[in-house]
């Protein structure tokens, strides 16, 4: 049995109409859909604005890296059960803009930072924002914050105890005579000292394939970074022990990487909570050619099996990056050493997370991918994902719900 869009019951998304309801049979776990006019929505991040209001900010288009990708805002003001309809938050109709992230200042300014980019060029990349002068109710029109091209965020700044911004990028570069595939994109962090006037980028040394840093302060002039691995092998993590302005070299964690994003979070109690995929390359087979392979060649996806030299020992790490492994299950777990160590996995989402297309009008996607995670005043743990690339996911934990973890 289908609907008039001719797509079986399976593959329809439970209605966006952002209420908060308890999740059956799960104490403590409440659950939403967030509102989209989009057919693809993807990338979610959350944070609180100074008035306690919850935001989720994510991209919503046809499909990831086509010209009409902007970013879109959803709130849920504190106590409320109901997220609003979104804002559109950009609108370049020639750029894909992807990856939004809210920064709230010390000085109270509410950051809107994304990217833009053409197609699926993401080594031409550049990073813009928007600032909002009153706690996030309306925001200035969009500036370049780094110019530097294959610029790409993904996770929240964080300010260090000597007040520097920090913002982790990663750099999308391309190859000569080849469009990009992420085999070669780095990490670096763009330092402000000027409360985000001006910005230099610093990069993180020998990370290849280390990409969407994201820093966790550990108390004094300590932090830990995780980042996502092109490769498909494990969480990757580097240290900085003068306040997140140089880092080792990343090295493998002891969760597993799907090259798909993850991000982590300090808890309360000195607990490091995050949330990833558990899934790599060792444990399937599918495989794509890159990201935007539906957009470079025609919109017809293209067989991978040719690249399959970027997994032979002699090539690994260096040979390609790997696209194509499933994105599920979403799963949270926790660190009690400094992210030195994760255990009590709780899986969040489970399903086959194919994730071979992009399309989401067709509703092929069954990925669940991209997590942000904050905790509340409260301790409640509030998270948001990309369901099916159709909608995003918002789930909240309240502390019972986590406490077994």
């Amino acid at each position: 049995m289908t609907d008039d869009s001719g797509l079986r019951p399976e593959q329809i998304p439970p209605l966006m109409h952002g209420e908060v309801a308890p999740f059956r049979g799960v104490a403590g776990r409440f659950e939403a859909f967030l509102p989209s006019p989009c057919v693809q929505n993807h990338a979610a991040n959350l944070a609180f604005l100074p008035d306690g209001t919850l935001t989720c900010v994510w991209f919503g288009g046809t499909m990831e890296g086509m010209g009409d990708i902007s970013i879109y805002m959803s709130r849920l003001a504190s106590g409320a059960n109901q997220w609003s309809q979104p804002e559109k938050m950009s609108d370049d109709p020639a750029k894909s803009e992807q990856n939004p992230i809210i920064f709230v200042a010390p000085d109270g300014r509410v950051w809107l930072l994304y990217t833009s980019q053409v197609s699926g060029n993401q080594d031409g990349a550049i990073v813009k924002c928007r600032i909002s002068q009153d706690g996030g109710h309306s925001f200035d029109p969009p500036v370049v914050l780094c110019d530097t091209p294959g610029t790409f965020v993904r996770q929240p700044i964080v300010v260090n105890d000597n007040g520097a911004w920090l913002l982790p990028a990663f750099r999308c570069i391309g190859e000569p005579g080849q469009r990009w595939t992420g085999k070669v994109d780095t990490a670096a962090v763009l330092v402000s000292r000027d409360q985000g006037r001006s910005w230099t980028m610093t990069d993180v040394p020998d990370s290849i394939g280390a990409v969407h840093m994201n820093i966790v302060p550990l108390g004094g002039r300590r932090m830990v970074a995780f980042y996502r691995n092109r490769f498909a092998e494990q969480v990757l993590r580097s240290w900085s022990m003068d306040d997140g302005l140089s880092w080792s070299a990343p090295e493998p964690a002891d969760l597993p990487n799907n090259n798909s994003s993850i991000q982590a979070v300090s808890l309360s109690g000195g607990r490091i909570g995050m949330v990833y995929n558990h899934s790599n390359a060792s444990m399937s087979t599918d495989r794509r050619l890159s990201l935007y392979d539906e957009i470079e060649v025609e919109n017809t996806a293209v067989d991978a099996s040719s690249d399959v030299a970027a997994e032979k020992p002699e090539n690994k790490g260096r040979g390609g990056a790997i696209w194509g492994v499933p994105r599920a299950p979403l799963s949270l777990s926790i660190s009690r050493d400094g992210g030195r160590s994760f255990d009590g996995r709780q899986d969040l989402d489970t399903g086959d997370g194919y994730c071979l297309t992009n399309n989401s009008k067709d509703a092929l996607n069954r990925e669940y991918s991209y997590p942000a995670i904050v905790e509340g005043p409260d301790g409640a743990l509030h998270i948001a994902y990309t369901y099916y690339r159709r909608a995003i996911k918002y789930v909240r934990l309240d502390p019972p719900a986590v406490a077994g973890i």
